[in-house]
């Protein structure tokens, strides 16, 4: 998950630190043998001493762990106190963890959360992580959800979420601009099950020339929605090998129409999510429609407040998608690496879960989960009480798998990205320069 909220009640936000990924890895390698010391992170006893202890856990963003539910755990488990430290940004809590894993481990949460674009690089040093494999709860994921987090036969994080994509949208703006505005005439609209990127761009040509409204709100954004259609991105899954970027013609093929589509067709609000003025964009009507995984319900709705006509349409150009998704690992240099896996696994079991997909949006990547009839029947008044559970279900169920993504996914992925920001958001570059900026970036990690 790509999540951002302002952290409340016992959460605070980490401070990163910031490193090059070439340094990090050279970093890992040299203590890929784990540590067998403490992390430090504020338990108050040894394993075993019966004296009270506390666990951290250190997430980013929102996923659905509120103070109930955490005093929920300690209640049932005496002697035990929760610490829930949140980061920003999915970055921020990458950078802070990488950082201290090449450190040695210190300073380490009990529990660390880790998103799928960056789970790979990590996956290279299973041994940092401790082992969660257990044969009792077998089953309680998806099987590809699974496979992402396994190496060389052990589990090292448990899944929390995916991020299954539909449409969210404002009604109201679409309603201005001439356009349907209900949800099922939404989703035929930008064109049903048989939905394109280029029935979305077109509906958007024809929104913007009606609005003085962009139709989504930034390139980088939409490009993560149309990547992650693509099975092999940037790496060949047969030797795990990182594609030559300039030789790459789908992904070429994808920066150009959705740099024509945010440019030159001035769909795009230029923002970048998660900044302020993205934040801002949502209070003076800055655009009318996001790619919408179901754990961003949550940023938009805090992030529009007093503000009313947003939506969801059960429909995702280019089929099915899913954008993040995050596991929780326990480092294996923790003090209490015991008592925090069954904290982690109880975090994930379906119906701790089902209360975090019904407090911020975050699909349950559980069997049961899904099924349940909390998920399936659970409605969202701030998006005009659309049926979200059912809606995700139904866009979970068009996800034909995982892509593959490789240790070296997300430096080639950024280089992409960066690229789409100087030609979308800061304007400093025309595509092909900016482009080129990328294939240089991508020569200067020495792949």
């Amino acid at each position: 998950m790509h999540r951002s909220t302002r952290p409340t009640g016992r959460t605070r936000r980490l401070a990163a630190a910031t490193a090059g990924i070439t340094t990090i890895t050279l970093a890992l390698t040299a203590c890929a043998g784990g540590s067998d010391e403490g992390s430090g992170t504020g338990s108050d006893a040894e394993d075993g001493s019966g004296e009270e202890i506390t666990l951290t856990v250190a997430t980013f963003n929102n996923f659905g762990y509120s103070d109930e539910l955490l005093a929920q755990y300690e209640a049932e488990n005496p002697g035990v106190t929760v610490e829930h430290v949140t980061a920003a940004r999915s970055e921020d809590a990458r950078t802070n963890l990488t950082t201290k894993l090449a450190a040695g481990g210190e300073g380490l949460a009990d529990i660390e959360a880790i998103e799928v674009d960056w789970l790979p690089e990590l996956m290279q040093y299973p041994d940092l992580f401790t082992d969660l494999s257990d044969p009792e709860l077998e089953g309680r994921w998806l099987d590809w959800k699974v496979e992402q987090a396994t190496a060389d036969g052990k589990l090292i994080g448990y899944g929390t979420d995916i991020g299954p994509e539909a449409i969210c949208y404002r009604a109201d703006l679409f309603e201005a601009a001439g356009l349907p505005s209900d949800r099922e005439e939404v989703a035929d609209l930008l064109g049903g099950a048989d939905a394109t990127w280029e029935d979305y761009f077109e509906v958007g040509k024809q929104f913007v020339a009606k609005s003085d409204s962009a139709w989504f709100d930034g390139a980088t954004p939409t490009y993560q929605g149309m990547i992650n259609q693509v099975m092999d991105a940037y790496e060949d899954p047969a030797t795990g090998s990182p594609k030559d970027l300039a030789a790459n013609t789908v992904v070429k093929d994808l920066y150009d129409q959705i740099a024509t589509a945010a440019v030159d067709d001035g769909l795009s609000a230029g923002l970048e999510q998660w900044g302020e003025d993205w934040v801002a964009g949502f209070q003076n009507d800055a655009f009318a429609t996001m790619l919408c995984p179901s754990w961003m319900t949550g940023p938009i709705e805090q992030n529009s407040g007093g503000i009313t006509g947003w939506d969801v349409a059960d429909v995702f150009p280019g089929g099915g998608g899913n954008w993040g998704g995050s596991f929780l690992t326990v480092p294996a240099s923790g003090a209490h690496t015991e008592e925090a896996t069954k904290l982690a696994a109880w975090l994930t079991a379906p119906e701790q879960q089902t209360a975090a997909f019904e407090a911020a949006g975050t699909f349950p990547s559980q069997l049961e989960a899904q099924a349940s009839e909390q998920v399936q029947s659970f409605t969202n008044a701030f998006f005009a009480d659309a049926p979200v559970g059912e809606i995700f279900s139904e866009r979970a169920k068009a996800i034909e798998g995982a892509p593959f993504k490789g240790p070296n996914y997300f430096s080639i992925h950024q280089s992409v990205q960066s690229a789409l920001l100087r030609v979308d958001v800061t304007k400093e570059q025309d595509a092909e320069v900016s482009w080129q900026g990328a294939l240089d970036e991508f020569a200067s990690l020495g792949l």
